[in-house]
Parts: C-alpha cells; sequence; structure tokens
C-alpha cells in the first residue's frame, strides 16, 4: 500500500504545480524494467539450483536466452517504452496520484535548478526519472528495489521505486515531504554530475583508503542534501509549495536515513569509520542550510569536513 491517501489530503501545495515530461513510467514492464526473459531466469533461478539437474536445466534457458531472446540477456539498458497521450502525441502521464505528486516535484527541481544555473550563466539539462517496480536496468547496471532511490552518472536518470515510500514510514519519517526531499536529493546528485564534482569524488575515492574514501562519500552524499535544501527554498519563496510542517518532515526524513540511526535499527554497532551518508545530525543539518541559505555557495561539505 502506497498510503495515496496521504497525497491527496496532504499539506504540500503540489496540486496546483506543474508536471514534467521527464518522467518514464516503467512499472510493470516485463522482468522488471526490461528485463524480459532474464527476470524470468533470475526468478526461477534459486529453485532450480537446489539439485543437480536444476544446473543443467538452468544452463539450457541460459542458452535459449543467449541465442534465441533477441539480446536481452546481455542487454545494457532496457527499451524505453511509453504510451502515447492519444490527444497530444506526447508520452501519458502516470495516473496514480503518488506518480503524479513525483512528476510535480521533479518538475519544480527543473524550474530551481534552471534558475540557479542560469544566473551562474549556465544552462541546467534535467535528469529523467524512472519509476519501476522490482528490478530495473541502468547503465549503472541491474539494480533491485532493495536499494532503494538511487542516481546513475551513466545515464543521468534517476530511478525510484514508489514503495520506498513505504519504508520511510518504516523509518519514522512520513508525509509527502519526506518523500519529496528524497526526490530532491537524487535530483542533487545529478547537478553534482552536471558540475564535475561526482568524477571528481570518485577518481579520489579509487586513489584513497578505505576510511578516506567513506568520507569523501559522505562529502557527497551531505552536498546533496544541502541542494535538496535549496530546492525547498525556491519551492517555498517563489511557488508557495510549501506549508508549516513541511521543512520539518524534509528535516526528520534526512535524519532518518542517517548511517548511525540505520546501523541502530539493524542491531549494529556505531561505526563512523563505516559511514557513507553521514549521521542523523550531518543530514539534518547540511539539509536545512540548503534551505536556510538557497545558497548552492553553501553547500561546500568539501571544504566544511575537509578537517574533521
Amino acid at each position: 500500500m502506497l498510503y495515496e491517501d496521504d497525497f491527496r489530503e496532504s499539506a504540500m501545495r503540489w496540486q496546483k504545480g506543474r508536471r514534467s515530461e521527464n518522467v518514464e513510467d516503467r512499472r510493470g514492464e516485463s522482468g522488471g524494467g526490461g528485463l524480459g526473459g532474464l527476470g524470468n531466469l533470475l526468478a526461477i533461478a534459486p529453485f532450480l539450483l537446489r539439485s543437480k539437474k536444476g544446473w543443467l536445466i538452468l544452463a539450457a534457458i541460459a542458452a535459449f536466452y543467449f541465442f534465441f531472446g533477441n539480446g536481452n540477456l546481455f542487454q545494457s539498458a532496457p527499451p524505453q517504452t511509453q504510451v502515447p497521450d492519444t490527444a497530444g502525441g506526447q508520452p501519458a502521464q502516470p495516473s496514480d496520484v503518488v506518480a503524479d505528486f513525483v512528476s510535480v516535484v521533479l518538475a519544480d527541481t527543473e524550474d530551481t535548478w534552471t534558475q540557479v544555473f542560469a544566473t551562474a550563466g549556465a544552462q541546467y539539462t534535467p535528469p529523467k526519472l524512472v519509476l519501476y517496480d522490482d528490478m530495473i536496468r541502468s547503465a549503472c547496471g541491474l539494480n533491485s528495489a532493495a536499494v532503494g532511490p538511487f542516481y546513475c552518472p551513466g545515464d543521468g536518470k534517476v530511478y525510484l521505486d514508489l514503495g520506498f515510500l513505504n519504508e520511510l514510514k518504516r523509518l519514522g519519517a512520513p508525509g509527502d515531504f519526506a518523500f519529496a526531499y528524497v526526490i530532491a536529493h537524487e535530483v542533487g546528485h545529478h547537478v553534482q554530475n552536471l558540475l564535475g564534482t561526482s568524477q571528481k569524488v570518485q577518481q579520489a575515492r579509487m586513489q584513497s583508503d578505505k576510511a578516506t574514501a567513506n568520507r569523501l562519500s559522505v562529502m557527497l552524499e551531505l552536498q546533496a542534501d544541502c541542494f535538496a535544501g535549496v530546492w525547498a527554498f525556491y519551492a517555498h519563496r517563489d511557488r508557495q509549495l510549501l506549508e508549516p510542517g513541511d521543512i520539518e518532515e524534509g528535516i526528520n526524513a534526512a535524519a532518518a536515513v542517517g548511517d548511525d540511526r540505520l546501523q541502530r535499527k539493524s542491531g549494529r554497532a556505531v561505526s563512523p569509520d563505516s559511514f557513507t551518508h553521514g549521521s542523523a545530525q550531518q543530514r539534518a543539518y547540511w539539509f536545512r542550510r540548503g534551505f536556510e541559505s538557497g545558497d548552492v555557495n553553501q553547500c561546500n561539505t568539501f571544504a566544511a569536513l575537509s578537517g574533521q
């Protein structure tokens, strides 16, 4: 259940916003986002591998898909299938309320970052946002919905399983704006990719020891939190999209996915050296900093945290 009533009766004034044309709804595709026969093969593999005869059956099925499966077995990215809008010739927008909400939030991030980039004399290229369920193949490989929302620099797309809304509620971060924060955070990674920050961090991480690589990852994630706050600043100031309580929802969501809280919830001891996204306090702080300043120059987590 995706708690659609939470969005129909939401405090956030999202219904009046424009809808993005950059949403790819790939939910319900065979094999989870274009995997075709491979998706079915992955589903039955655990049962076949329990016996020696199962290994032979599995090998035979794999060979069949390889030679007769239209190349799906090694397809680098799934085909983009969209249902045309018979009225205007454009891809049809998702009809369910939560997907509609995602489309509005994505559109608002487009408006914000187009303005921010233009002020700096640059042009913003918005990402595509792919809605999927179960599994999806991207330029970053094959991913399960269990990994949560993610951004793939290889194809410049945000990937989102709407079931993550349930996970947010389980973590104690309910509310429509909590979900909006998640989308804005992933779009923040797209901004980092456009600025070249992601590539520089990845190169530095590859040349570092594990502890240093983790710290660099934390800096990158916290900057994306700050960028999400910058979006919230513009959404509130320029388009009055927020209402009282929304920012608190965002701060609560940022804290709820802090590494220390997640480690405690999983029954593990808190280990700061293993953090890859930042503590609850750090994530809430940087989101608030972006929101209160509305200034991307206030999001230099690398300078602020390099001495820690």
